[in-house]
């Protein structure tokens, strides 16, 4: 394991993993290089770029507790088991935490446009559900997604989320406004509890 770099939650295959992890100082040139793609920011609400400053603020504050800033950034790695070399690929985040009603939003990216539709993703979504049920004691997690977000839609469905309602002309774009999902994905040991 390169130091520095502590694991949050593990899936092995037989050469790689997927290593969920905290921010780094050293994660500044990638976050940049994402938070600045203008091709992606429709999916994170995002209208505006961000400096280097700022990031560099958020990851000096990324240690604080999630009840203080009632959000989680981990960064998704893949590491070769044979050579212990970590690749970064995208973030997993956790937003709009609720405590009381023990509920909050997840996103994820693989920023890497290389790296994705090879499963990767939905090993970081599993094992960030899989946190959040167990670690952090959640009821439920959702997301929303626009109705013409196919590989987000499969991604999350196949995780086990469901689609529990639809905004109409909700996602403002430069041609048309798009209607978007929302998913929801309970705390199955809850369900169990409630029966």
């Amino acid at each position: 394991m390169a130091a520095g770099k502590s694991n949050w939650q593990m899936t092995r295959t037989e050469k790689y993993e997927i290593v969920l992890r905290a921010l780094e100082p050293s994660d500044i040139d990638v976050l940049y290089r994402w938070e600045n793609d203008a091709e992606i920011w429709h999916v994170s609400n995002t209208f505006t770029p961000y400096s280097k400053y700022i990031l560099e603020k958020y990851i000096e504050n990324s240690h604080l507790d999630i009840y203080q800033t009632r959000q989680l950034r981990l960064m998704i790695d893949l590491r070769n088991n044979e050579t212990g070399d970590l690749q970064t690929l995208g973030t997993i985040d956790l937003f709009e935490f609720d405590p009381y009603h023990n509920r909050a939003g997840v996103g994820i990216l693989i920023g890497e446009k290389t790296e994705r539709k090879k499963g990767y993703a939905e090993q970081a979504l599993r094992n960030f559900i899989n946190y959040c049920f167990k670690t952090l004691q959640l009821h439920q997690v959702y997301c929303n997604i626009s109705t013409n977000n196919l590989s987000s839609l499969r991604l999350f469905k196949k995780c086990g989320f469901s689609v529990s309602g639809k905004r109409m002309e909700w996602i403002r774009t430069p041609a048309t406004y798009l209607d978007e999902y929302m998913l929801q994905l309970i705390n199955p040991s809850d369900r169990k509890a409630n029966q």
